[in-house]
């Protein structure tokens, strides 16, 4: 459930270009009309945007962008002219490779995105950075958490409602005799069972492991494990239950207390605005009895919040 709003009558991707354009001549940019364009345009628009902007004029578009803009609004704007696997593949990427290694960051990425997604955005991934995932988790991440990323980009798993409750119920059982009910853990089989089984099967384990142990999986998995690899496993189960709940969380902890935390404000606004961000504002604001759109406003300024706020579909 997409939040971007694109106008009834749509002008074309070469009116925009020249729109653009003409944003970017003279003395300064006129940020405010790039905004207004972008932020209103999907997936496939902006690509044919991108296509007319560099036949009209023999010039990248992002490339543009990148020497027009800056801060916060540059990395978001830029992040937004992809499609969404090559959105994830950058995340990833940088989080990964980048300047400051943001190990959380990639696990985020990679445990909540669909069996489908993952194999779309590893094909982005290789042909934007000519490296496979794999070689890069490898290389940055360390024992259990490496285990479990890698099992995860590479194996197939239903993503379709139905469930066998024979199954559901050993590996709740499994879990259990793998963590609560031994001393130490047993990570193989946790790692085996959450990278292999569906989201429909894993929300089901949680909920029978929650009545028959009368504790839920997500608190025996904060025990029994830890750092990343806890992270990654918290993840998956969350994502498997309810991510729009999940990135509700995560959007919150972003924005609360002093400060903001713009990096994961940008990576979840825009690399969920086109999938379920209407499903996160109505979590959000469940949740913490406030507008998403009225948080991000408090939380930003100018042109940023203008662009964000487009996003999430927020009237400002």
């Amino acid at each position: 459930m997409s939040t971007l709003s694109v106008p009834p009558v749509l002008t074309s991707p070469r009116q925009d270009a020249m729109d653009l354009y003409r944003a970017f001549k003279g003395f300064g940019c006129d940020t405010a009309a790039v905004v207004n364009i972008l932020a209103h345009r999907d997936a496939s628009q902006r690509a044919l945007i991108q296509q007319e902007y560099r036949a009209m004029y023999s010039a990248d578009l992002s490339t543009r962008l990148s020497s027009e803009l800056s801060g916060h609004l540059k990395k978001a704007v830029l992040l937004w002219m992809n499609d969404l696997p090559g959105r994830d593949a950058i995340i990833v990427r940088q989080a990964l490779s980048g300047e400051i290694i943001d190990l959380r960051a990639a696990t985020e990425v990679i445990c909540s995105r669909t069996p489908s997604q993952i194999q779309v955005f590893k094909q982005a991934y290789y042909v934007k950075f000519g490296v496979h995932l794999e070689h890069d988790i490898n290389f940055q991440t360390p024992g259990d958490h490496q285990k479990l990323l890698l099992s995860y980009v590479s194996t197939p798993r239903y993503e379709g409602p139905e469930i066998d409750h024979g199954m559901v119920e050993k590996d709740a059982k499994d879990l259990y005799k793998a963590g609560e009910k031994r001393f130490g853990t047993d990570e193989k089989t946790f790692i085996q069972i959450f990278t292999s089984r569906s989201s429909a099967h894993l929300a089901a384990v949680s909920n029978f492991y929650h009545r028959m142990y009368a504790n839920s999986l997500e608190k025996a998995v904060k025990r029994e494990t830890s750092g990343l690899f806890e992270f990654a496993l918290l993840t998956i189960i969350r994502c498997a239950e309810n991510p729009a709940k999940y990135f509700a969380k995560v959007l919150h902890k972003a924005m609360k207390g002093l400060g903001t935390d713009d990096t994961t404000l940008v990576r979840v606004v825009v690399s969920r605005t086109e999938i379920d961000m209407q499903y996160i504002k109505a979590e959000y604001e469940k949740n913490y009895k406030k507008a998403l759109g009225g948080a991000i406003h408090s939380e930003t300024s100018s042109h940023y919040r203008s662009f964000l706020l487009s996003l999430v579909g927020h009237k400002h």
